[in-house]
């Protein structure tokens, strides 16, 4: 049987990256997967048609995991598709490297209204639809919270909220059997680092030098990660950050 069957996951930010190969992942161990987007309907399509495609469930819902309306519907619409929620991947986020001369109110509010308000709203109305049996959360944060870079003040600000939102509730929800992880990627090979225009110049170089392992991350890489920490497997991790990033950090 696989890990996950008969169990219900949302991942937020699912059509590209980290959350697309994430959901892959959970759908190809027998979660029914909601991908969530706030706006590349076209993507979550792709990515909703791949699982189905090998024998999965899955369906995509439009949303923003800043406003509080969109997070209601974005469960609401979970459980009348499935039933229940067993697993919430709180994997939607934004990043923008600036140094602080050039740092603005509007990108200090983006920031952390997507990478933390968003997943603490997630994160609320998941509590509310896990069963008796409890559930697991799983935040993607980020080694740069320990690198702590130059020129990524408040991208870094909001993945060390990441780090201590985990170990917070890890204790606040335990008692009801919730836990709550976080994976700290390092730098991946998505079509978001590729848009930033980190991928193929010397902060790639740079970033492989540093890497024990000797290259830069894949989706696959983040994906088993994602699963054994929703799985039964982990049931006595939780408050835990685990690097997932070759030795960088």
């Amino acid at each position: 049987m696989s890990r996950l069957s008969g169990k219900t996951a949302v991942v937020t930010g699912a059509s590209k990256g980290i959350g697309a190969g994430i959901a892959k992942g959970l759908a190809a161990e027998g979660a029914a997967v909601v991908i969530n987007y706030a706006s590349s309907k076209d993507g979550a399509d792709r990515v909703v048609a791949d699982i189905k495609a090998k024998g999965g469930k899955a369906i995509a819902v439009q949303g923003d995991v800043a406003k509080a309306a969109d997070v209601k519907r974005i469960f609401a619409e979970t459980k009348q598709a499935f039933g229940r929620l067993d697993i919430l991947v709180n994997n939607a986020g934004v990043y923008n490297f600036l140094p602080l001369e050039e740092v603005t109110e509007e990108d200090f509010h983006r920031h952390f209204n997507i990478n933390v308000l968003g997943l603490l709203l997630a994160t609320k109305e998941a509590a509310k639809l896990f069963g008796d049996e409890g559930g697991s959360i799983i935040n993607i944060g980020s080694v740069v919270s320990d690198l702590t870079p130059p020129n990524a003040v408040v991208y870094t600000a909001t993945k060390g909220a990441v780090d201590a939102v985990t170990r917070v509730l890890a204790k606040e929800l335990g008692p009801r059997k919730i836990r709550v992880n976080a994976i700290k990627p390092g730098l991946i090979d998505t079509e978001g680092t590729h848009a930033m225009g980190v991928i193929g110049n010397d902060f790639e170089k740079q970033a492989v030098a540093l890497t024990p392992l000797g290259r830069i991350g894949q989706p696959d890489d983040i994906a088993p990660v994602a699963v054994f920490l929703a799985s039964d497997e982990s049931r006595w991790v939780t408050g835990d950050t685990l690097a997932v990033s070759g030795g960088l950090g």
